[in-house]
């Protein structure tokens, strides 16, 4: 089962990230699901920044950046993978 918890505001090819806005918690650990147009691929999230600082979890309404393993485009929807 999925759950959306936010979507691509931008992405940073040269470093691999990407910046979204929660709706729902996140935490490291969580396994996410990236889903676009030409998008579509699930990792566990290894690390996560608010503002350059590293955080264990982030709340509805942070913006954060997620190393991903994969090129991501603007709008792509952002699920946690719910168990």
């Amino acid at each position: 089962m999925e759950k959306e918890i936010g979507k691509v505001e931008d992405y940073f090819a040269h470093v691999g990230v990407v910046a979204l806005k929660l709706t729902d918690t996140l935490k490291v650990g969580d396994t996410i699901h990236i889903k676009g147009h030409s998008t579509d691929f699930t990792q566990e999230i290894e690390s996560m920044q608010i503002e350059h600082k590293s955080v264990e979890q982030a709340k509805p309404g942070d913006d954060i950046g997620i190393k991903v393993q994969e090129r991501v485009r603007k709008h792509d929807k952002i699920y946690k993978v719910v168990e």
